[in-house]
């Protein structure tokens, strides 16, 4: 589904940049889209750090497999993951530092510590601590799940790649800006700097990533 502001943010990003005019005017039809439930989610965002995409979705196979049994190939109980033995997620895939975020995202959930029925109310950098909590959740993960599950207007993840690289070759000449630079630079797009950022990334891959 659609998120409620996308129409609206597009317009007025039109307006105010013509890079972004083209840009959008080049991706018609596509948008930010939730996926998964918050736990799955960021489960995936864990199996999936620093390895590629297949071989993250090969992992993840065996762990819903190891969790569940055959059956639902995608979501996963927080109380079942806890419960798993180091040596099952290990034969999973997982090295022992991804098993213990694993384990440790899973004790969040299922102790209460995270509770995504009170995210909505939470300001960005409120959530973005309360997930930073978790080890092996940084920053950057935790920008990335604002952005594509919870669907968040306004967020400018300063410490993307793909953000810096569209923003050097859109507007300065193939220079990377430092974080706090670019800081500046996206302010002029609040507040759906999380927008600007999602068209931004659309011209290095048209193709979406999916989270």
């Amino acid at each position: 589904m659609k998120p409620e502001f996308w129409d609206r943010a597009a317009s007025a990003l039109a307006r105010s940049d013509p890079v972004l005019k083209a840009l959008i005017v080049a991706h018609p039809g596509v948008h930010l889209a939730r996926r998964g439930d918050p736990f799955t989610t960021l489960a995936r965002a864990v199996v999936g750090q620093q390895i590629s995409v297949k071989a993250a979705q090969s992992i993840w196979n065996r762990l819903v497999t190891a969790a569940r049994g055959e059956g639902d190939p995608v979501r996963l109980e927080p109380g079942r993951v806890r419960r798993m033995r180091l040596a099952t997620l290990r034969r999973a895939g997982l090295s022992e530092r991804k098993a213990d975020y694993l384990t440790d995202l899973a004790r969040h959930f299922a102790s209460g510590a995270l509770d995504p029925s009170g995210w909505g109310a939470l300001p960005d950098e409120a959530l973005i601590g309360q997930l930073c909590d978790v080890r092996g959740i940084g920053r950057w993960t935790a920008e990335m799940f604002l952005i594509f599950h919870e669907l968040r207007a306004d967020v400018l993840p300063v410490g993307d790649i793909g953000l810096q690289k569209a923003v050097a070759i859109h507007y300065h000449g193939g220079a990377r800006l430092a974080p706090a630079a670019l800081a500046t630079f996206g302010a002029r797009w609040a507040p759906y700097r999380s927008v600007a950022t999602w068209y931004l990334w659309r011209s290095l891959d048209p193709i979406p990533v999916e989270y």
